[in-house]
């Protein structure tokens, strides 16, 4: 794993085997992060990292200037993982040791852009559920987005706030957004 853009930029990162973790490939978080870079200043986010394992977008983000990054995941090994590579690189992450749903339901932080990498393997409902979270919640500021990563074989397109997806071999990133 590396870090493609900004300060660290080739920095190779190498998570312990152990970790229950799933990284985003090079190719889609490249593809990712052009897209993202077409709509906000990094240095102006706030970012909410969710489902963040080995914290390879947390990572990206501080490399490229974001100072307001929190990173949830409920495995202490992500966790202490993040912390680590953190405290090396000097990067302003954040971490939560907590199950996302959880955290959802009773964190009151407000983010520009949201990041949910949770498990391919989830249903449909436990998807929605995310979303459903962060919009009735609020935890969107005012111009915010939502981006889910999923499996190019699950299907979310229907889920109220949907508003476009990108594919990026065998992953997909669905974007939601609050609509008037």
């Amino acid at each position: 794993m590396r870090i493609i853009s900004g300060k660290y930029k080739g920095r190779r990162i190498n998570p312990p085997k152990n970790l229950p973790v799933r990284p985003t490939t090079d190719m889609a978080k490249e593809a990712l992060f052009n897209i993202i870079n077409n709509l906000y200043y990094f240095d102006e986010l706030s970012v909410l990292d969710l489902f963040a394992g080995t914290g390879s977008l947390s990572f990206e983000f501080a490399s490229r200037g974001t100072e307001q990054i929190i990173s949830v995941d409920q495995n202490f090994g992500c966790i202490k993982f993040i912390n680590q590579m953190a405290e090396e690189f000097e990067m302003p992450i954040q971490t939560i040791k907590s199950d996302v749903f959880k955290f959802l339901e009773k964190t009151t932080v407000k983010s520009n852009l949201i990041f949910a990498d949770p498990p391919y393997a989830f249903t449909d409902e436990q998807f929605a559920e995310i979303v459903e979270l962060v919009f009735e919640n609020e935890l969107l500021e005012e111009d915010g987005l939502l981006i889910v990563e999923h499996s190019k074989h699950t299907k979310i397109s229907n889920i109220k706030h949907f508003s476009y997806d990108k594919n990026y071999g065998g992953n997909k990133f669905s974007f939601f957004e609050l609509t008037s």
